[in-house]
């Protein structure tokens, strides 16, 4: 993941709140850099970390990113605590670290007081895939040169529906 995206000033800050996320949050990174967008990756904690974790998201703004996406299981605090100490974007992703395989830290990402909000993505890849994408277009609204990018995006996801359905008639078609 460490690749010449991560030479340019970040735009995305990912944190998780363990080193156990990683396997997961890898998604975010790979998908980051597959848009060319520059990132930084750290495990901090809500609960073992907090003045690190309030002065990472509180000057967050200030470093130049442009939105924040966190990784948490469990108890999933650390969203929450970013997003409340932060103008940026903040994008959960809920991991299933648990016996509860991540309905905890869907619930505790989403249930978010009045004023303090989470854009809560699904759990585990699909959310971490999701988070990096959703990065993408905030990043997208104030840069025109990522548009394209995302529409290539779109295209390839359609392009690749496109093909698993002539594979499909084609298997139809022979069983016949």
């Amino acid at each position: 993941m460490a690749d010449k995206s991560q030479q340019a000033r970040p735009l995305v800050g990912v944190i998780m709140g363990s080193d156990t996320d990683l396997p997961v949050m890898a998604e975010v990174g790979l998908t980051l850099d597959s848009f060319g967008i520059p990132y930084e990756m750290e495990v901090m904690s809500a609960h073992r970390t907090p003045t690190r974790t309030h002065e990472y998201a509180s000057a967050a703004a200030e470093r130049g990113l442009r939105c924040i996406i966190v990784g948490a299981g469990g108890a999933a605090h650390l969203a929450g605590v970013v997003a409340a100490v932060t103008i940026l974007p903040v994008i959960g992703v809920p991991l299933a670290t648990s016996a509860l395989n991540g309905l905890d830290a869907l619930l505790a990402t989403v249930q978010m007081p009045s004023g303090i909000p989470v854009a809560t993505m699904a759990i585990d890849k699909a959310g971490a895939v999701n988070a990096a994408i959703l990065a993408a277009q905030i990043i997208a609204a104030g840069d025109p040169a990522m548009r394209p990018k995302l529409i290539t995006h779109k295209e390839k996801l359609a392009k690749s529906v496109a093909e698993k359905n002539a594979r499909l008639q084609e298997k139809l078609a022979a069983e016949k």
